[in-house]
């Protein structure tokens, strides 16, 4: 039972960070189609900036001015470059977001260096924050799901409550209506691009010090976004979110299970094989099996 309950919570708590990164290219493929492949190296960027800003203005200040950076980069690289190759179609907007992750990749190990920085996690939140039978959870954690949290109750509030969340709905679906009553819809895409951006930004904020901050960690976690993103649902922000604490849950738990696979085979190189040596493996397995029986996603396109 203290497995489990611890599991469930760690789980909950990494799948609503894959959840803060994933939310971000799930808006921007919804709302402008487009499949931005340099999305992790947002959250990247997010954690060098917080690392950086926390040397001189502390943790809380950087908490709020990195992602606001990534998100001004991501809206200038919509504004200057992504919206001239928009009216060639999907493969060169995939290409050019390639090629800037890449470019992302290379500028970070050249300012930062090639091994990890000492991004830290701030002395107040250091400590566990309750314990279940004698075991820790760290506060650091409960702080990363409060985040996610307010993160999905701003979104939600801003895209169903507000006037500016209407306006980007209907520039999605009737862009030339929405010009035709005086708003500037590129405008708009790029607010949506630069917002996706800073999401990531947050993610890789709180994240950056929870794990760790090194060139290698949009690599890591880029393609289980896209899992993410694919096993929810292509452009369902709810899709994401419970396809998110799904795949944190069974990594989380795959981990702390330490069972033999293969044992029965009587082979020692085979039984020396561990369940929590396969966790990685996890998410892609639960993409085959999704686009094999469900290939809209569990909760559908757009579900939400």
């Amino acid at each position: 039972m203290e497995f489990l309950t611890l599991s469930l919570l760690n789980g909950l708590s990494y799948g609503l960070m894959l959840f803060m990164l994933s939310a971000g290219l799930t808006l921007i493929f919804s709302m402008m189609g487009v499949l931005n492949l340099a999305h992790a190296s947002f959250y990247m960027l997010g954690a060098y900036f917080a690392y950086s800003l926390t040397l001189f203005v502390g943790f809380w200040p950087a908490l709020l001015l990195a992602p606001l950076l990534v998100g001004l980069l991501g809206a200038g690289f919509e504004k200057y470059c992504l919206r001239r190759v928009h009216a060639f179609g999907h493969v060169p907007e995939m290409l050019v977001t390639f090629g800037l992750n890449t470019v992302l990749v290379e500028l970070v190990q050249l300012v930062w260096g090639r091994g990890p920085v000492d991004y830290r996690i701030p002395a107040g939140l250091e400590g566990p924050l309750f314990a279940l039978w004698g075991t820790p959870f760290p506060t650091y954690r409960g702080f990363m799901v409060l985040v996610a949290l307010a993160m999905l109750a701003a979104l939600w509030l801003l895209l169903k409550r507000t006037r500016i969340g209407l306006v980007v709905q209907a520039a999605l679906t009737h862009p030339d209506a929405v010009q035709a009553l005086g708003h500037n819809v590129p405008r708009v895409f790029m607010g949506v691009f630069g917002g996706g951006a800073a999401l990531a930004g947050l993610a890789g904020v709180v994240g950056g010090n929870a794990f760790v901050t090194e060139p290698g960690m949009a690599a890591t976690v880029g393609s289980v976004v896209f899992v993410v993103v694919v096993v929810g649902g292509m452009g369902s922000l709810a899709g994401a979110f419970w396809a998110s604490l799904l795949i944190g849950v069974l990594q989380t738990l795959a981990v702390g299970i330490d069972l033999p696979v293969l044992g029965w085979t009587g082979v020692d190189a085979l039984g020396r094989i561990k369940l929590s040596q396969l966790a990685p493996l996890l998410p892609y397995a639960l993409l085959v099996l999704v686009l094999l029986l469900r290939p809209q996603g569990l909760w559908g396109q757009r579900a939400d």
